[in-house]
């Protein structure tokens, strides 16, 4: 390889960087207004730390869960209101609603099963 093939190499490689650095200057950055726990099976202690956290760096936080976890995402919400962000936090919306689920049983036909769901919306008092 010649000595000006390299250097063409190297001065369009800077000039990727260069437009790295200008695209990402250029695009402003994007605040979500509220971020969303989606609630497993851990301990709902997790969940009320990161609800917690959450809160303390935004405005918003959005606790979803469905079946049988519904009961812990309203645990995690009174919890985080009650117990360790009293007077700060207050509970801005509540939804509910069922969700169709296609159950996977190997080869046999599969049937919708109907699964609950909710979304707890915890906001910052102001």
């Amino acid at each position: 390889m010649s000595k000006k093939e390299t250097d063409e190499k190297v001065d369009a490689i800077e000039e990727v960087k260069e437009e790295k650095k200008v695209t990402k200057k250029a695009a402003p950055k994007k605040k979500e207004e509220s971020q969303t726990i989606y609630i497993g099976k851990k301990n709902t202690i997790s969940y009320v730390l990161v609800a917690v956290t959450i809160l303390n760096k935004s405005d918003s936080c959005s606790i979803q869960a469905r079946g049988r976890q519904i009961s812990k995402a309203v645990d995690v919400a009174e919890i985080t209101r009650r117990k360790f962000l009293q007077d700060m936090v207050e509970v801005s919306n509540v939804e509910i609603g069922s969700e169709e689920l296609m159950s996977d049983m190997g080869g046999e036909v599969q049937t919708p099963k109907t699964v609950s769901t909710i979304e707890i919306v915890l906001k910052k008092k102001k």
